[in-house]
């Protein structure tokens, strides 16, 4: 799976995640039922390197690992999930909501190329790991001269 790369400028990203989660705060506060039907959250996400790998660890907690789906190709990966909620029990009334349920989609730009085939994920305590090796860029391939000697 190819990714298209978009950028139009630098720290978008960072710039829409707070502007979210403004907006989400102020909705809360006002009326905490504004923001509990089905939405879009974003879980947290950590992305660091070795000298042999990158590893992103995401915090899913309340996420099932049947409902993960991970997609990568050796330029970046998409996490997708669900948070399902508890069920709705008649004459039930919230005093505070601040859980965010439903689903969710990251797609993470990764800082080197990896190797696709070399990749493992594990589920522990609500958080997602993976670890992905990264692709070795210093190796030099010789390309043998075929042809008979002047």
């Amino acid at each position: 799976m190819e990714y298209i790369k978009i950028r139009f400028g630098k720290n978008l990203g960072e710039m829409h995640s707070r502007l979210q989660r403004t907006l989400d705060e102020m909705f809360r506060r006002v009326n905490p039922m504004l923001v509990l039907p089905e939405q879009v959250w974003r879980p947290q996400i950590d992305i660091y390197e070795t000298l042999q790998e990158i590893i992103i660890v995401g915090e899913t907690s309340g996420v099932q690992k049947e409902d993960l789906e991970v997609e990568l190709d050796q330029n970046a990966v998409r996490i997708s999930g669900t948070r399902r909620g508890i069920p709705h029990v008649p004459g039930m009334r919230y005093h505070l909501a601040e859980i965010a349920y439903g689903s969710f989609e990251r797609i993470l730009l990764l800082p080197v190329p990896i190797n696709p085939e070399e990749v493992t994920a594990s589920y522990t305590n609500g958080f997602l790991k993976i670890t992905m090796r990264k692709r070795q860029q210093d190796l030099v391939h010789r390309v043998p001269i075929e042809g008979s000697p002047c």
